[in-house]
């Protein structure tokens, strides 16, 4: 508790009195000046008070000079000591406001690390945030496992590497629709176990998990105050939505998380996000869409606004339909979050996705993970999210010193328009002007001046005077991935196949009189678990129903080897039933339901109490007689081929694959050969004509495929990342289960690139970002705009360029990026022409959208734009 409080004093009150104390270190030295010249004036002066004023003087100096040695010794100690107070964290004894993207290393590969993160800093990222997987590392106790993709030291220096700071959050519990949240599932044996609650034994292993994690931290020199990337840590997520499940217990977990972490000495501060009872020192932080308008606000006046998960899209979940996010939201809430809640850090969940691979993924969440953040699952740019962020990122960075250090004075513009002004001490200038109205644009006078505001937007005015940058108006470019076709495998001599055993209760190596939950029959060692029983038949080609109710997710029946029925359940609700008229034989019947989880449970209260699995098993025989089975039960839990690891190319080698035969098979396992695309694009398996299950290449498994399990849109996932690293340039090793039937001679290696690029821009739209220039002239900042006309910009990825412009029109030209588009009753004849000339062969080119470009003006009453659609190859 002691180092608990003297944390709490460094970090909100003797570290931002330290800060004061360097500000005045310019002031000390014209004092010292000032009083060096006063000596000139002491020859008119008596004796006495000659001797007078040199008294008092030599006690100043004393005293200026202790204060000097004691800040020089202070500037030494603060090194890279990150501090804060109620307006922003405090790094090297500077504010920062700080931009941050959440990456998990995991869900990459450590060879598309140092691109991603490079992807990320040229996006104005200045942070990079990562959760820590518990169960990915601890998979069995104290058998810890770094390598790989888990290397997350290796991760951390190469962020640090590209001079970018990490926020790190342990967790331990992450939830990040992640297998169990993170937890290792080894947890629930432990005698007396609650999970994040005031539950000794869980405590136990948390505090050594997160112990662990520290200090390999501080082993590897790279928390902030041992001069490394990591400034802010996390210890919990999200636990006040279930903190009243707990009743007293939760508080007082809160409580002793917050210790816990702060004992640990890691010299930055720790954030518990969503947890508005976060205790001091401990920084309670928003997670959400609207953080702009829904944070209640730190709960001290001397911590800072954090946003610790600003969502920029939303992630997928298997047979629902996907549910997207504009930019021109996402940036007009980041923007209010700063002026309206004093922000200083936001972090962008995600800024790269990437993959589930394996069975990481929680329940019904399929491989891909947050495509549609600004670096896509591959790790290309997606625009116009990536570059009109940019430029939000760059506005505000010219804002800072006004931001940070400013006075703030908000005028009304309207019933629901206002602006935020930011006056700093140098003379600077900073105003946002707020149109809250979402249906509606509105025209306002701020300083004498005339402006136009989008509905729902933000003009931020670096100068006070000059509008660089709207967040309703995008001009960066849009862009289109295309998946194209490497080859199709198609050759069913090529194929083998393998059928999986229907287990029979004879075969069971786990005998039980009950139904077992299936999550603690399993330990997680695989989806699938086999519940099996026999009895006795009297009469012979008898015909039942057998009726299933399950928490499953999915559920495969088989009588007598044959399989007589298939269902399952929803993200929205597991809970399903399967009833299916069965043909019964004199004698011995043998009953197999094939139990599959598609990811565990990765939120809620008291999670160690969840099941999963059989809850009932009746059979109703033709006169009506409702029997629920009271026999003996049988599991076997997993897999034959999971078991002899046919994914692997030892593994494959053991046995006799068949012939291909046929491509509507159930549990059946499918193997094959490919080489890899030439290049370095990304590659994915299109397995659109797959049913369901797992893939691997070369032992890496690449996730669980569903794409039979379509939404209500009628869209599913069909492509499937396997990153460079997995392969060899020849023979490279696919293998499939698949559970209901599927086609594999219509699987395709493909490859994803960008293969078009659109810009949309009027001439009322602003000139980019970049045309806003800043200059330093002693104590004074000045801004000037190289550029004040509206220009399209187009860009191809590296190793690609321009090769067709498809469609230019400046005028009126009808649609836009995200529409059909046409050709207007205004239109440039030339402008085809125009733009391939600027544009066709180079990686990048710029048009100004201005009627001198484009030798005249084509028609005199409207408002000019200029639509171009490229191609990249």
């Amino acid at each position: 508790m002691l180092l608990f409080q003297l944390s709490y004093w460094l970090s909100n009150v003797i570290s931002p009195l330290l800060l004061y104390l360097k500000e005045l270190r310019s002031s000390i030295t014209t004092i010292l000046l000032s009083l060096h010249c006063e000596i000139s004036s002491l020859l008119s002066l008596s004796q006495s008070q000659r001797e007078s004023f040199m008294h008092i003087w030599f006690l100043a100096m004393v005293r200026i000079l202790l204060l000097l040695v004691l800040l020089a010794v202070i500037t030494t100690v603060d090194g890279g000591n990150v501090t804060y107070d109620g307006r922003s964290l405090i790094i090297d004894g500077q504010r920062k406001l700080l931009f941050s993207g959440s990456i998990h290393y995991p869900r990459s590969t450590p060879e598309m690390w140092p691109s991603l993160i490079a992807k990320a800093k040229e996006g104005g990222i200045d942070v990079i945030d990562t959760y820590v997987f518990w169960n990915l590392h601890e998979p069995q106790p104290a058998q810890y496992d770094f390598s790989g993709r888990r290397d997350i030291v290796r991760f951390i220096k190469e962020v640090e590497a590209q001079g970018l700071y990490v926020c790190l959050r342990i967790g331990p519990f992450i939830q990040a629709e992640w297998s169990y949240g993170g937890l290792p599932f080894w947890l629930y044996n432990i005698s007396g176990i609650v999970y994040r609650s005031d539950n000794e034994p869980f405590k136990f292993q948390m505090q050594s998990f997160t112990t662990k994690i520290v200090t390999m931290m501080q082993s590897e020199k790279l928390y902030a105050s041992q001069g490394g990337p990591i400034i802010l840590s996390q210890i919990e997520n999200e636990y006040a939505t279930v903190e009243k499940a707990y009743g007293e217990k939760g508080a007082a977990y809160v409580k002793w998380a917050a210790e816990m972490a702060v004992a640990l000495n890691t010299g930055v501060p720790w954030v518990m996000c969503k947890q508005n009872d976060a205790p001091d020192p401990v920084i309670n932080t928003c997670n959400g869409l609207k953080c702009g308008e829904t944070f209640v606000g730190p709960n001290s006046p001397n911590k800072p606004a954090i946003w610790t998960e600003n969502w920029t899209t939303r992630y997928v979940i298997n047979g629902m339909n996907i549910r997207t996010r504009a930019v021109e939201d996402i940036a007009f809430q980041v923007a209010l979050f700063i002026i309206a809640k004093n922000g200083s850090f936001v972090n962008y969940y995600m800024y790269h996705g990437g993959t589930n691979f394996g069975r990481t993924a929680s329940a019904f969440i399929p491989p891909s993970y947050y495509d549609l953040a600004p670096l896509d699952e591959y790790g290309l740019i997606r625009q116009p999210k990536w570059g009109h962020l940019k430029d939000l990122h760059a506005v505000i960075k010219l804002c800072l010193n006004p931001l940070l250090s400013g006075a703030q004075m908000n005028i009304s513009l309207g019933q629901q328009q206002q602006a935020y002004v930011f006056n700093g001490q140098a003379g600077e200038c900073a105003a946002f002007l707020v149109n809250h109205d979402t249906e509606n644009k509105a025209s306002v006078l701020f300083k004498n001046a005339s402006y136009d505001l989008p509905p729902k937007s933000i003009s931020i005015l670096p100068d006070c005077k000059n509008v660089a940058f709207n967040t309703a108006k995008v001009s960066t470019q849009y862009t289109t991935r295309s998946m194209v076709r490497n080859r199709l495998l198609d050759g069913a001599q090529t194929w083998g196949e393998f059928h999986e055993a229907v287990i029979n209760f004879e075969d069971t190596s786990i005998k039980s009189e009950n139904l077992l939950e299936q999550m603690n029959t399993t330990q997680d060692a695989s989806d699938y678990l086999w519940y099996t029983f026999r009895f006795q038949q009297e009469s012979s080609d008898a015909e039942a129903v057998l009726n299933v109710r399950s928490l499953g997710h999915v559920l495969h029946a088989f009588v007598n080897g044959q399989a007589v029925g298939y269902a399952q359940g929803s993200y929205k609700n597991p809970q399903f039933n399967l009833q299916s008229t069965v043909s019964l034989i004199a004698g011995i019947n043998n009953v197999s339901l094939l139990s599959v989880m598609v990811g565990l449970p990765d939120s809620g209260a008291y999670m160690e109490r969840k099941a999963a699995g059989l809850r009932r098993v009746m059979i109703e025989d033709n006169q009506g007689n409702k029997t629920f089975t009271n026999y003996s039960w049988g599991y076997q839990v997993g897999l034959l081929g999971e078991k002899l690891q046919l994914y692997t190319e030892q593994g494959s080698s053991q046995i006799q694959w068949g012939n291909f035969s046929s491509p509507q098979n159930p549990l059946t396992w499918y193997k094959t050969v490919f080489n890899a695309p030439a290049g370095d694009a990304p590659v994915a398996l299109n397995l659109g004509s797959m049913g369901k299950g797992e893939a691997w290449v070369n032992g890496n498994s690449i996730g669980r495929y569903w794409p039979s399990y379509r939404s209500p849109d009628g869209s599913s996932q069909i492509w499937y990342n396997v990153p460079r690293s997995f392969l060899k340039p020849t023979r490279n090793l696919l293998v499939l289960l698949e559970e209901v039937g599927g086609n594999p001679l219509q699987i395709s290696v493909d490859t994803a690139s960008i293969s078009q690029v659109c810009s949309y821009v009027t001439a009322s739209h602003l000139p980019p970002v970049s045309s806003w220039v800043v200059y330093e002239q002693k104590t004074k900042t000045y801004m000037k705009i190289k550029q004040r006309k509206a220009v399209v910009k187009l860009g191809c990825p590296s190793n690609s360029k321009i090769s067709n412009i498809a469609f230019a029109s400046y005028g009126t030209p009808l649609g836009n990026c995200t529409a059909a588009y046409a050709v207007g009753n205004c239109h440039s004849y030339s402008s085809k022409a125009i733009v391939e000339k600027a544009c066709l062969g180079k990686m990048r080119c710029s048009i100004p959208v201005t009627n001198r470009y484009f030798g005249g003006d084509p028609c005199s009453a409207n408002e000019k734009s200029l639509l171009v659609v490229a191609e990249c190859r």
